[in-house]
């Protein structure tokens, strides 16, 4: 009689359990479709960015192919979201040159961006001697003594989180480019003396992808 007590109460512990784990897949499956049509019906938009000013301190271009730049940017991030927060985790800032980078890294601390928030930042941006391809180096030469300009590329790459309520998503990269076109020399160009620097007013729209 006893074996077949402890039988019944060990079947009864299996039902139980597979009653217990059935309806914690349910519960799951109802949470995460929840969480599927809400991210759906809500559908986040990217932030805008705006590349405002540019404040140049130097720009040398003291060899064909070397170049030094010490670059002061003001860069404009807002987010469109009326019910999405926007978490910035880790932004790096950098100009290019014709795909080819030519300043270090500048890093944005993280913050949070709420919604319709907007968020303005003043990193410096440099880099010393730095030596640029030979098909670079003519093309900065054409630049210095044609256009009077050099049309660099303000960089920025990062990692972004969305907050839905008390949802927050998993990590995406975010990858920011404003064209920022700098004159070096030329009349035609026009900028407010700072001091030993000179700024020139850019409001130039950055592409964004997530």
């Amino acid at each position: 009689m006893s074996e077949k007590v402890c039988d019944h109460h060990d079947s009864y512990r299996r039902k139980v359990a597979r009653r217990c784990g059935a309806g914690l897949l349910l519960f799951t499956f109802i949470f995460l479709l929840i969480i599927l049509l809400t991210w759906a019906i809500i559908q986040p938009k990217k932030p805008r960015f705006t590349l405002q000013d540019a404040t140049i301190f130097n720009l040398n271009i003291s060899a064909p192919n070397v170049i030094s730049t010490t670059v002061q940017v003001t860069v404009n991030s807002r987010n469109p979201n009326a019910r999405v927060g926007i978490y910035y985790d880790k932004m790096d800032v950098y100009a290019t040159y014709h795909n080819q980078q030519i300043t270090y890294y500048t890093v944005i601390p993280a913050v949070y961006q709420g919604h319709k928030e907007a968020n303005v930042w003043s990193p410096f941006i440099y880099g010393n001697t730095v030596p640029v391809a030979p098909y670079n180096g003519a093309a900065l030469s054409q630049d210095q003594s044609g256009a009077g300009a050099v049309n660099l590329m303000i960089k920025i790459n990062g990692r972004v989180r969305w907050k839905v309520g008390s949802f927050i998503s998993g990590r995406y990269h975010l990858h920011v480019t404003c064209p920022a076109y700098i004159p070096i020399g030329n009349s035609k160009n026009y900028g407010v003396v700072i001091g030993n620097a000179v700024k020139y007013q850019l409001s130039q729209s950055c592409s964004v992808n997530v």
